[in-house]
């Protein structure tokens, strides 16, 4: 009885040691410091706990042959990034680092593998805090100041002591150039990136999954803050992620509510300075600034773009014509659980709503006064004489909606954006969410004379809709020249 005992016990450590060791050799392979090739990293570190790209009616390849020609729609708005350039490599068991350079938008989309981030080096604020509590909180405490080491790639030991820096002067100056941002975040970032030794390649975190890093500016401003959504997703795209990202803000600005679609729109979204030690990536991608963007080039460049349907771009392909904001306006809808496909809006045809974008005192960013520079003085009174006008059209239901965004979810204005037949407004920043609006839209834009500034024009052409405008010598407009405008768009509806 004894010896089965003893026979029991020792069959049973047996066991417990091989599942020990089968646990820990499971943990070495999945944090192994060997990494897969730059080739099939993206593909080979999916799993299930990131979202999946949804089903775009706009969506088109993102690998374009041949190449986009230079100034091409593609080359602006999709993958004109079209120059590999490898800056390190470090062979079997090291880092690697390159970028993808447009010289379109004379930027590029970096990625590596085998990457060290190092919060504490980077001087910045910490992020994500409520805005109440930060008020007075200068710009210069919210962007990041990189010491050198900030960011480091693993070597194979080839590189002797290590320290040299992963690209040097001349690299930037070609692919990461400063334009006219002066204060580059990107660019410093890696000015900051180091090689060090396997044996100093320490970590406190790792992150499997691909992960994009993002330096916003203007974060309170709706049109900046679409662009760097648009630079994020096209940086997902490029590199050809099969899922959709972790975010990462390399930036220490407060909380705000359009932190509500960066999460819509990616797997998990963080603060760099909320980690609370170093965090190692197996493929992280970096992120162009928002002013890099097609969207916002578009204000000082001179190009013309048409916007049209993927579907008339797979029978026809033309360099001045592109699906590309729409496939992007319809990754916005669905990341809210809205319809991607514009025809899943099913009404009748004399049914039609009218959404007039409004602007209200509000506190956006920690130097907000709360008071917004006044765009259309009669706002008010040309609301109601709107609904009044609705109220008395007997051809059609117009249905007015009081678009007061500043008090509404981001799900909310995307969704009033995307049912609207009509989108009017002041010009401001609010209009963008043209961006979202469907093909058949007609957009109303109201334009006093201190702000004749093209941005929704062109993002209406992008888009390929119809644009209308009131331009005004103040900004008093007669509530009858408005009615005039809307009169004759929804005769155009059939009304």
């Amino acid at each position: 009885m004894a010896r089965r005992q003893r026979g029991l016990l020792i069959r049973s450590m047996i066991f417990l040691f091989v599942l020990n060791s089968l646990s820990l050799a499971l943990y070495f392979f999945f944090h192994s410091p060997s990494p897969p090739s730059p080739e099939t990293l993206s593909p080979s570190l999916t799993t299930t706990s990131l979202k999946s790209w949804p089903s775009l009616p706009s969506f088109l390849p993102w690998n374009p042959s041949p190449k986009p020609p230079l100034r091409s729609c593609e080359a602006y708005f999709g993958n004109g990034f079209s120059r590999r350039i490898d800056a390190y490599g470090g062979g079997d068991r090291g880092g690697w680092f390159r970028c993808f350079y447009c010289a379109t938008l004379k930027s590029s989309v970096c990625e590596g593998g085998r990457v060290r981030m190092d919060p504490s080096k980077i001087n910045m604020s910490g992020g994500g805090e409520g805005l109440k509590s930060v008020m007075g909180r200068s710009e210069e405490e919210e962007l990041p100041k990189f010491e050198s080491g900030s960011f480091e790639i693993e070597g194979d030991g080839s590189e002797g002591s290590g320290g040299g820096r992963v690209v040097d002067e001349e690299f930037l100056d070609r692919y990461v150039p400063h334009g006219a941002v002066h204060h580059h975040t990107m660019r410093e970032l890696m000015e900051s990136m180091r090689i060090v030794g396997p044996g100093e390649f320490q970590c406190s975190q790792w992150i499997d999954e691909p992960t994009i890093l993002v330096t916003r500016f203007e974060y309170a401003n709706l049109f900046h803050t679409v662009t760097d959504w648009y630079s994020a997703y096209v940086s997902s795209r490029v590199t050809g992620l099969p899922n959709r990202p972790h975010l990462i803000f390399v930036d220490g600005h407060c909380k705000t509510t359009l932190e509500e679609t960066w999460e819509a729109l990616f797997t998990s979204v963080r603060y760099a300075k909320h980690f609370s030690g170093s965090v190692c990536f197996r493929h992280v991608i970096l992120s162009p600034l928002g002013y890099e963007t097609a969207m916002f080039k578009g204000l000082s460049e001179s190009f013309t773009c048409q916007g049209t349907t993927a579907n008339y771009l797979r029978a026809n392909p033309e360099n001045q014509k592109t699906a590309r904001l729409s496939e992007f306006g319809e990754m916005i809808r669905a990341a809210f659980g809205l319809p991607a496909d514009e025809n899943s809006l099913k009404r009748p045809s004399t049914v039609h709503n009218i959404l007039f974008v409004r602007r209200e005192d509000y506190l956006a960013h920690p130097r907000h006064s709360g008071k917004l520079e006044s765009r259309l003085t009669n706002e008010p009174e040309v609301f109601t004489a709107i609904q009044n006008w609705a109220a008395n059209h007997t051809k059609c239901n117009l249905h007015v909606v009081n678009g007061i965004f500043a008090h509404m979810s981001m799900r909310e204005q995307i969704r009033a954006i995307y049912e609207a037949s009509v989108v009017i407004g002041a010009h401001g920043a609010g209009l963008t969410h043209f961006v979202s609006a469907r093909s058949k839209t007609i957009s109303l834009e109201i334009i006093s004379g201190q702000y004749q500034r093209p941005h929704f024009s062109l993002i209406s052409q992008w888009k390929g809709l119809e644009y209308h405008a009131i331009n005004l010598a103040g900004s008093y407009v007669r509530p009858e020249m408005v009615i005039d405008e809307l009169s004759s768009i929804v005769r155009s509806l059939g009304c």
